[in-house]
C-alpha cells in the first residue's frame, strides 16, 4: 500500500447518539473530518413461534438472570407475545445495578425480588451461589457470551438457557459505492457483516479500527490489516486512538 492519505472521513458502525453530547462532535470539529455513524448490526425479538419450538416454559423456573437491558426488552415482548404474566414471586439476580433499575419500566419493583452486585461484579456471582435452591432461566442472544453458563455449570446449579433475541446484519446495500478513510468496528458482528453484505469486500486504502481484543482478533482472522487498536497504553477510548492517528496522518 502507498503512503497513506490524509483522513477525511470515519464510519463509526454504532448508532449515532442521541444525547448531543457525543466526543465525536469535538473530533469533527477539531480536525475538521466528517464521521457517519451506521449501526451494521441490529437486534431482532424471537417469535412466539420459535421460542415455543425451544420447548422452554418460563413458568417452570423460579428465577430469571438478566445481563444487559435489550435482554431485559425482549423478554418483556416476548412474554407478551405469549400471553405469558411472570409470577410476583419471581426473583430476578441481574448483573448490574443499572440493569436491576431498569426492571422498572416492565414491573412493579416494589413487589418483586430483585438481586445484584452493590459493590463489585464478582458478587453477582456470589448472589447466585448464595440462592443454588433456584431453578433459573436465562435469556440469551445468538451471539451470546458463555461465562455466566459456564459458571452455572461448574457450580451445579440448576438452568436452562433459551434465545429471547438474536443479533443480525442490517442491510448496507447503499454504502455500496461509498468509501471512507477509516471504518471503526466495536464487535466482531459488525466485521461479520460487512462481508454478509460485501462478500468481495476488499480493504485497499481503508484504515481498520477495532475496539477490544475480540474484535481485534476477528479483524485478523479475516485477513483484514488492523491500523488503530484501542484501548491501548497510550490510547484508551476509541475517540482517543482515533486523534491520535489523525494528528499523525493529517500533519
Amino acid at each position: 500500500m502507498s503512503q497513506p492519505k490524509k483522513v477525511k472521513t470515519i464510519l463509526i458502525t454504532q448508532p449515532e447518539p442521541v444525547d448531543g453530547k457525543s466526543p465525536y462532535n469535538t473530533l469533527k470539529e477539531k480536525h475538521k473530518v466528517q464521521v457517519t455513524f451506521r449501526p451494521f448490526s441490529h437486534v431482532e425479538s424471537i417469535t412466539a413461534k420459535e421460542f415455543r419450538r425451544e420447548k422452554v416454559n418460563i413458568l417452570d423456573y423460579t428465577a430469571i438472570i438478566l445481563s444487559s437491558k435489550t435482554a431485559i426488552e425482549h423478554l418483556f415482548i416476548l412474554c407478551q407475545e405469549l400471553r405469558l404474566e411472570l409470577p410476583q414471586d419471581m426473583k430476578y439476580f441481574c448483573v448490574t445495578e443499572t440493569i436491576a433499575l431498569y426492571l422498572q419500566k416492565f414491573i412493579n419493583y416494589r413487589k418483586r425480588k430483585v438481586f445484584f452486585p452493590k459493590t463489585r461484579e464478582a458478587e453477582f456471582y456470589d448472589l447466585l451461589v448464595k440462592h443454588k435452591a433456584e431453578r433459573f432461566f436465562l435469556p440469551i442472544s445468538n451471539i451470546a457470551q458463555n461465562e455466566i453458563k459456564d459458571y452455572l455449570k461448574k457450580n451445579g446449579l440448576q438452568f436452562q438457557e433459551a434465545m429471547v433475541y438474536r443479533t443480525v446484519s442490517s442491510d448496507l446495500s447503499d454504502l455500496a459505492e461509498v468509501n471512507f478513510d477509516i471504518i471503526a468496528f466495536f464487535t466482531p458482528y459488525a466485521i461479520q457483516s460487512l462481508y454478509d453484505n460485501f462478500p468481495d469486500f476488499v480493504q485497499n486504502e481503508t484504515r481498520i479500527a477495532a475496539f477490544g481484543p475480540i474484535t481485534k482478533s476477528t479483524i485478523v482472522e479475516k485477513g483484514l490489516r488492523l491500523d488503530i487498536e484501542a484501548p491501548s497504553p497510550q490510547s484508551p477510548s476509541m475517540i482517543s486512538a482515533l486523534e491520535e492517528y489523525i494528528k499523525k496522518m493529517n500533519k
